[in-house]
């Protein structure tokens, strides 16, 4: 039985990605063996775009070479024209302007994607964001505590917040200028407090680029020092 008209340049197309057979093809691309064996009879420029996204994605090949390969105009050895060769040209800057653009927006996808998977797991952590540095510096005052040895293995998680651009304002018992665009008084009496003034970090707070996640909780240096 004689093979349809494009299975040998399929095979060949499979034969450069590493390709085999025709069911590993189905597997890496998604595709159906009906939709593969209509892309063998030379049927892939009436497919959808889909089709021919999955089908270059697994071949690593171009779409505008996928088509010209596999479709009528395409230069086949056991091929015999009996009719004029159509021009595909303006068929396949189409696709290709189809599938940049099916790029693009699965591009932007991912990155909103993401961007809303950080937004959520750093609400999650939130709690322990703004308690967990002030109880390591209590730990690391007192390096008798148990809960110093559990220090180290925070590392990974503070890592992961570098990764992703996440900022600590200053640290616990650091003494800063008060700034209420950054700064969290402790103490609601003190809200007329000037720009400035020397004020102690007691909870950290966070940025992630320039954006505030949360102001550091602080208050008065003079006050620190009494407490101490």
């Amino acid at each position: 039985m004689t093979p349809p008209p494009y299975t040998d340049a399929l095979m060949a197309l499979m034969h450069q990605a590493g390709i085999a057979e025709l069911e590993k093809l189905s597997t890496v691309s998604g595709l159906s063996g009906w939709q593969l064996a209509r892309i063998q009879y030379g049927l892939l420029p009436k497919m959808p775009v889909e089709v021919l996204l999955k089908l270059g994605q697994a071949l690593q090949v171009p779409i505008p070479e996928l088509v010209a390969t596999l479709s009528e105009g395409s230069t086949l050895p056991m091929a015999t024209p009996t009719a004029p060769v159509i021009s595909l040209e303006p068929e396949l800057k189409a696709l290709q302007q189809e599938y940049e653009r099916l790029q693009g927006q699965l591009a932007c996808q991912q990155a909103a994607l993401y961007e809303r998977f950080q937004q959520e797991v750093l609400a999650i952590l939130e709690p322990w964001l703004l308690q967990w540095p002030t109880a390591a510096a209590a730990a690391q005052r007192n390096p008798q505590w148990p809960a110093v040895k559990l220090l180290p293995l925070i590392r990974p998680l503070a890592n992961l917040l570098q990764q992703w651009q996440v900022e600590a304002l200053a640290t616990v018992g650091e003494t800063v200028g008060y700034d209420p665009q950054w700064h969290q008084l402790l103490d609601d009496e003190e809200a007329d407090l000037e720009i400035g003034t020397p004020v102690v970090v007691r909870y950290i707070g966070y940025r992630r680029g320039t954006n505030l996640l949360h102001r550091a909780k602080v208050s008065r240096a003079d006050a620190s020092d009494d407490e101490a």
